[in-house]
């Protein structure tokens, strides 16, 4: 049975307003227990774990995504990448950039072939060291922990290193994905070794995976610290992998990986009715676009409104729709790029889009806006595709934690090293520059970082207490995923987890995606008759998340993927 079904569920945290946030801690700590929720059972115990020990939050989270790194490598890892947002009870919010860095030779080009062509599949991008963007995970959760932590740096490592050495059985969704990527993994010695059999078969349902050289280096990393991973023989390595690659080679250099580092970044916050909710800025698009979703909703009674009727859903619907327009069209790394965050969250753009939206027909086409401090961009089709993990954490002392952990595309480019697998980042870059002469904000450049549209959130009441701390995994899919359960918890008081598990609806462009198999689907012809173009489909849905309830923090973990949440008062933190 699923703990979340007999334990409390977990805290969801929201996003709150552009640069000008209450950066203030809530009065006083007033949570009870702490709550844990991750994409595997695995992961949320060594959250419990770290916690049990006098972790604080921050120390809890990372420890959860090292141990993914393990136990679900096709999603996440210290190969890829992240965003942190942190409510902690003594300083306020905060929030780190640990997306992925291109190497300081790339071009807008390259992904282009010498006659200036695209590559001819997704696939054909993906696949091989140039995909690869220089990883910011170990540098993220370093400085987050250096901010935030309680524990020693290599405390956090004991239990991803456990279950790389000692280690983990193939469960069935994961069993199921080496199936999926039998062929794409097969130029990897390193993942044969791991996770198939002689023949190129799966290792069997149930069967233990020893990651010994994972094992090996999460100790290295344990020991010496972050350093370890960027600089020295760890860094030749990891070069070595994607320049050598078979399917494609990277330029990358040692240099490139030795000059990462993690970025604080102001975060983005907004009011919506009586709660603000706080993301992660550019070059997330999630902040922004979970914002936008919600605000350009406010005028609209929510609350009153009925989970059964279209016209609920419709609204939702149309709000998806401008906002991840606004998404494709403005946002990148503002560091490379001039992004108008301030104008896509001002009241007086919101109120500008919110009046697009019809409560009764479909708007005919639903463009980008022209929000304050907007320059001449061109807007790109979307290259991102299902991946990611994302996880929540609330502790004792009242801070808390979203962060959202991806390496791309399932098993990222397909190369491993060290026993961790490599992302594919560099194609969340839109992989043709410009359009029609015009560059487009999110192409690739040396040292930049590309769009991602992970959305770790945070929510706080109108004291200021945080409440909600939330995010997903999926793509693009996962503004629409985060913003459906916000709207379920702050709109409808659901639990995090029944808002979680409401079906899902996802609106970009001219179609809107129900999800299949749901009571959704009932919907289809009213929805249609508005003037939408309906899609029943099955959709890459994965969320986790955490809320404060009147009795203590209690967690919510997708009934569509294997996650867990786990919540304990201090009588229950200590291991059984």
């Amino acid at each position: 049975m699923r703990i979340a079904s007999r334990l409390l569920p977990l805290l969801l945290l929201a996003a709150c307003s552009t640069t000008t946030i209450a950066e203030r801690p809530s009065a006083a700590p007033s949570s009870i227990g702490a709550a844990v929720s991750a994409a595997d059972p695995r992961a949320a115990e060594a959250g419990r774990e770290i916690l049990a020990k006098g972790g604080s939050a921050v120390d809890a989270a990372a420890a959860v995504m090292l141990a993914l790194t393990v136990v679900e490598p096709q999603s996440s890892g210290i190969g890829g990448g992240s965003f942190i947002v942190v409510h902690d009870a003594k300083t306020g919010l905060a929030t780190y950039d640990g997306r992925e860095e291109a190497p300081s030779s790339a071009t807008p080009k390259w992904f282009l072939d010498a006659a200036g062509k695209a590559p001819a599949s997704f696939d054909a991008a993906r696949a091989g060291g140039r995909s690869v963007g220089v990883p910011g995970n170990i540098a993220n959760i370093a400085l987050a922990h250096k901010q935030h932590g309680k524990l020693p740096w290599a405390a956090i490592f004991q239990p991803a290193i456990k279950l790389a050495r000692d280690g983990f059985a193939i469960t069935p969704r994961f069993h199921g994905v080496l199936e999926s990527y039998r062929s794409f993994l097969s130029s990897s010695p390193e993942a044969q070794l791991l996770y198939y059999q002689a023949d190129g078969t799966p290792k069997p349902l149930g069967a233990t995976v020893y990651n010994p050289a994972l094992a090996s280096f999460l100790s290295d990393v344990a020991e010496h610290g972050p350093e370890h991973f960027y600089r020295g023989k760890a860094a030749e390595r990891l070069v070595a992998a994607v320049r050598s690659s078979p399917r494609s080679q990277s330029t990358m250099t040692v240099a490139d990986v030795a000059a990462y580092e993690s970025r604080p970044r102001a975060p983005v916050c907004g009011q919506y009715r009586t709660y603000k909710v706080c993301g992660m800025g550019p070059p997330s698009s999630g902040g922004p676009a979970v914002y936008a979703i919600l605000k350009q909703l406010e005028r609209f009674d929510l609350p009153a409104m009925k989970r059964s009727d279209a016209t609920t859903w419709h609204l939702i619907s149309e709000s998806m729709r401008l906002a991840y327009a606004d998404r494709a069209q403005w946002i990148a790394d503002p560091d490379h790029t001039p992004v108008p965050t301030a104008g896509l969250m001002s009241d007086s753009y919101m109120t500008e889009r919110s009046s697009l939206i019809a409560a009764d027909k479909r708007m005919a086409t639903a463009p980008a806006g022209n929000p304050p401090g907007a320059m001449n961009i061109a807007s790109a089709p979307d290259t991102e595709v299902a991946g990611t993990s994302s996880l929540s954490v609330a502790d004792a002392a009242g801070n808390v934690v979203a962060m959202t952990s991806t390496i791309e595309a399932p098993f990222g480019s397909g190369v491993l090293v060290d026993g961790y697998v490599l992302n594919n980042e560099l194609t969340d870059f839109n992989l043709v520059p410009d359009v029609d002469g015009v560059p487009t904000a999110n192409r690739v450049q040396p040292g930049k970082r590309p769009r991602s549209s992970m959305a770790p959130m945070i929510a706080y009441d109108a004291a200021g207490k945080p409440v909600l701390s939330i995010g997903a995994a999926g793509g693009a899919t996962i503004i629409a995923q985060v913003a459906k359960a916000m709207i379920g918890v702050l709109d409808w008081k659901m639990s995090v987890q029944d808002a979680i598990a409401m079906p899902q609806v996802v609106a970009m462009g001219d179609l809107v995606r129900l999800e299949k198999g749901t009571d959704l689907e009932a919907l289809a012809p009213a929805l249609t008759a508005m003037g939408h173009k309906v899609q029943i489909t099955g959709l890459p849905l994965k969320a986790n998340g955490v809320e404060l309830a009147p009795q203590g923090w209690r967690g919510g973990a997708d009934p569509r993927s294997e996650g867990e949440s786990l919540a304990f008062g201090q009588a229950l933190l200590e291991p059984k």
